[in-house]
């Protein structure tokens, strides 16, 4: 019998498999079988509920712990990896999170996590707030880079790496011969660097080191 899970869960598998576009209410319908878009809606009444329902069940696969332990970085950087590695399953959730308020339960208690920890440093409200929002753009902003870019990729031929490095070859061409781009010819001659993931924790190591010197110094950065 058809059920709100049921079509939440085609929704997102839709979403994983060919972006957010691809979950019209049509396409969940034809996915699930003999059902109508009219049958869909008996159960969820909009589109907006849908990305609502979809983004809680996505944070759900988040572990959180009962309660912050003793290692605030610790405890940050495990939950920014998880939430990452969520991402990463679901590329959608980057490209659909901030269309909506963050009204749901999940998410407001994952967001009050990184609160607690951060107030039990000695954060006022207001500071604590802003940390965990700039954890959660960097994921957020990673996450929406590389799913525009997988898109991209797709929509131009470019998702293999024989495809992907012949376009290095010949962005290297045009900036040799333009002489103007030294560094980046260097770059593109030998393309190279550390993966997305290598990155990704690169960023956030540095927003938690910032995060860090703020404790030892709340004063750093106003003299």
């Amino acid at each position: 019998m058809l059920g709100r899970d049921e079509i939440v869960r085609t929704a997102m598998d839709l979403a994983d498999e060919a972006g957010p576009a691809a979950m019209t209410m049509k396409a969940i319908a034809a996915d699930l079988g003999d059902y109508t878009p009219m049958a869909l809606y008996r159960h969820i009444p909009n589109k907006d509920t849908l990305i609502d329902l979809m983004l809680e069940t996505a944070v759900a696969e988040i572990p959180l712990p009962p309660e912050p332990g003793d290692d605030w970085r610790a405890d940050l950087r495990e939950l920014a990896m998880r939430t990452r590695q969520m991402t990463v399953r679901h590329p959608w959730f980057a490209q659909l999170v901030h269309t909506r308020p963050p009204s749901g339960p999940r998410r407001m208690r994952r967001l009050e996590f990184m609160l607690d920890v951060l107030v039990r440093q000695g954060a006022d409200v207001a500071t604590a707030m802003t940390y965990a929002a700039l954890i959660d753009r960097h994921i957020y902003g990673s996450g929406l880079q590389e799913a525009e870019e997988a898109r991209f990729s797709r929509d131009h031929g470019l998702d293999d790496t024989a495809a992907l490095y012949a376009a290095f070859a010949t962005l290297h061409a045009q900036a040799a011969a333009d002489g103007d781009f030294p560094h980046l010819t260097r770059w593109l001659a030998h393309p190279a660097g550390p993966s997305v993931d290598d990155q990704f924790a690169l960023g956030l190591d540095f927003i938690l080191d910032g995060i860090a010197a703020r404790f030892r110094d709340p004063g750093l950065g106003q003299r």
